[in-house]
Formats: structure tokens, sequence, C-alpha cells
């Protein structure tokens, strides 16, 4: 009787741990399911890789049917030539984690679109997405740029890329050629990655920014290749905790931030660090641009480290007398605060005898700026560059070529 017992005891033991190990096995299975990418091609929806007919639509549905998928979707553009008119928005939200292939070369329509639209691609409010596989956005901004070399009254040209609302981002391995106007625009964004990326436009384009970003936190530009007729990165207003690493710059207008102070109520810029990177050739290096008169506003903690400059005019500057079309009609000192700034280890050759140029604002001196070993010397004849500070509150120590005006 006992050993009976015993036996119905190990029975149902043995019965439960059957139960248990098939739930985890199909909770494994599940998961498993979950975890697997659903692959949308566009060529199944259409797509022809023939550089003339125009695959917005093509594109767009397939976007939407990856969007749909409760779980990892990759929309996938192979080897090819695709004609994409435009402008084309990528929208979510989405059901599950989005990634987007392209191997091909998305071409842009020539001229001018009679709509006059700000943006060619569009990816906007999505949680979740990955960028990916060495192909080019070709802008052709050839055909239009006649139209940006005015003073006034001048036409407006799509932005290539832009980044609307998206978290989580991560955009690699991608080439974007000749935009009409800036390469990529981030706004309103958060935790977007660039890694891998080669931006190209001829130096005299027109406002063909590499990366421009306002309104967006932690941004971050890596191992990244840039080369335009404008800034290679510009930092604008509302921008919180922006990295850039290695990043090679040039030819071009460098890296900056701003302009800033141009309207009301702007939003500070707040924390920016740029390191072990390298310009080349380029009309600015590290530039901080204020309008004046402006409204008042911060930019503060930024650090700029590990800089190799070659032959770049106007290496460090800070402009809070910004006007460049000098029609700012009643002048007065900019209200851009510019605050906490560090520059070190700087070094290389400047194409102007003036390397360091530092002209704050008088209405709101710059504040606790920190020198430590800038080397840049003139490339000219003399070989010896120089100095200017106004406004300028700070220290400086360590190797200083030029030597430093902040006392």
């Amino acid at each position: 009787m006992h050993s009976q017992m015993i036996s119905k005891s190990l029975l149902g033991l043995l019965l439960r741990t059957c139960c248990l190990f098939l739930f985890l096995l199909s909770v494994t299975a599940a998961k498993s399911a979950s975890s697997k990418v659903r692959v949308f091609d566009v060529r199944k929806y259409g797509a022809v890789a023939d550089g003339k007919s125009d695959n917005t639509k093509v594109f767009q549905q397939a976007w939407k049917e990856a969007c749909q998928w409760r779980g990892k979707a990759r929309m996938y553009v192979p080897k090819g030539r695709y004609m994409v008119v435009g402008p084309m928005a990528f929208v979510g939200p989405c059901k599950g984690y989005m990634m987007v292939q392209v191997q091909g070369s998305l071409i842009a329509p020539y001229g001018l679109s009679k709509n006059n639209e700000d943006s060619w691609i569009r990816f906007q409010y999505i949680n979740g997405l990955r960028i990916f596989g060495g192909g080019t956005f070709d802008g052709q901004g050839a055909s239009a740029w006649k139209y940006r070399k005015c003073t006034h009254n001048c036409r407006n040209l799509p932005v290539s890329i832009r980044f609307d609302f998206v978290t989580n981002g991560l955009v690699q391995r991608i080439r974007s050629i000749n935009s009409k106007a800036f390469h990529i625009n981030v706004f309103g964004c958060k935790k977007l990655k660039f890694k891998f990326l080669e931006i190209t436009a001829p130096d005299d384009s027109p406002n063909t920014d590499g990366i421009h970003m306002g309104h967006s936190n932690e941004v971050t530009v890596y191992d990244s290749h840039i080369s335009t007729g404008d800034d290679c990165i510009s930092i604008g207003p509302g921008s919180f905790d922006t990295y850039i690493s290695k990043v090679v710059c040039g030819p071009g207008h460098g890296i900056s931030v701003g302009s800033l102070g141009k309207y009301p109520n702007e939003e500070d810029v707040v924390g920016l660090i740029v390191r072990n990177s390298t310009l080349e050739g380029t009309d600015n290096g590290l530039r901080i641009k204020t309008w004046a008169p402006s409204p008042p506003s911060i930019a503060r903690n930024f650090t700029f480290e590990h800089i190799f400059m070659d032959n770049v005019h106007n290496p460090i500057i800070i402009d809070q007398d910004y006007c460049p079309s000098g029609s700012c009609g009643i002048r007065s000192p900019s209200q851009v605060h510019i605050r906490d700034l560090t520059f070190k280890d700087i070094w290389g050759t400047s194409g102007t005898k003036l390397a360091v140029d530092l002209s704050c604002s008088s209405r709101v001196p710059c504040r606790n700026f920190k020198l430590h070993n800038i080397h840049l010397s003139y490339k000219g004849n003399s070989r010896v560059s120089t100095s200017s500070c106004s406004n300028v509150e700070g220290t400086s120590y360590g190797h200083q070529i030029p030597p430093s005006c902040i006392a």
C-alpha cells in the first residue's frame, strides 16, 4: 500500500515535470518565432531598378506592411538604381523594431520639384529603427544648386533625409551624395546614432550641411567622413548631450554650433563633446556663431579635445556678432551666453594667421573658458600664428601656440 502511494506520487511528479517542460518549450518556440526577422523585399511590391521608374509608392507600401508586422521587420532594397521622385515618408509608430537594409542606390529627381517640398525622404515617429546596408542616397543636387546661389528670396531646396521624432535609432554604413540642401536633418529625436557614414558634395555646393540637428537629445556621430559645401556637422538650438568622435571633416565649413539667437524663445544648447577628429582644409574649424542682436539663451558645457587641423582657416572661432547678410538693422550685442568650454589638445596648421579668435558678447561675456595644450602654427611663410580675445574670462595652461590671449 505504501509502495503504491509512492508510485502515484512519483507519477504525479513526473506528469507535472512533463507539463512544465512542454510549457517552457512552447514559450521558447514563441520567443524564437517572435525574434525571427521578417523580410519585406521591395521587388515583391513591384520595385524596378532601372533608374527611371518612380518607386515612391512601392517603397511606401513595403514600409507600411513591415511597420504592421508584430516583431522585427526588415525592409530590403537590393542592389540596383531606384528612382524615387518623392517626397517619401516612412511614418510610425510601428508594431515592432524596424530595419531598412539599403544595398542599392536611391536616386532623387533631376531639378526642382513642383511642390517645393522640404524633404526628399523622411523617417518620422519611430521608436526602434536601424538603417544600414552600404547603399547610396543620391540627391542629384547639381541640378538644383543654381537656385540657391542668390542673396535674397532664395528657393528652398529639399533635405535629402529627415529624421523627425525618432527614438532609439542607428544609421550606419550608408552614403549620401550631392544633396540639394542638407544631407541629413535631425529634429525632435532621442538616442539616435550615426556610424560609418560617407557624406559628400562639392566644396562650392550651397547649404549642403552634412548633418544638422536641433531639439534633440543624445545624438551621436561616430567614425564618419564628411565633405560638403557647408558645415560638416551643425548643432542648432535645443540640442542636448551631443557626442561626436572620429569624424574626418573637409572640405566644408567645419563643425559648428549655431547659428544661435536668430529667433525668440530658442532653446539652450547644453552638453557637447567633440573628440578624436580631423579637419582638413575647411573654411572654419571649431566654431560657435550667434546673431547680434539676439534674444537671451545659453550655450554651455562643451568640450573639444584631441582634434587635428590641417590647413584650416579659423581653427578655433567664437563669433558673437554673426550677421551674414549685413542687414541686421539696429546693432546691439548678442544675448546668447556661452560658458563652460574646454579646448584641449588641439594641434596642426592654420590657413589664417589668426588661429584662435574668441569674439564674445559685451552684454554677456564668455565665462569659464579653458585652453589646454593648443599648438596651431600658421601655414604661411612666417609660420607665426596669433590669437585674439574680447569679453572672455577663463584660463589657459600647458603648451600654447599661438600665445594665449586669455590672461
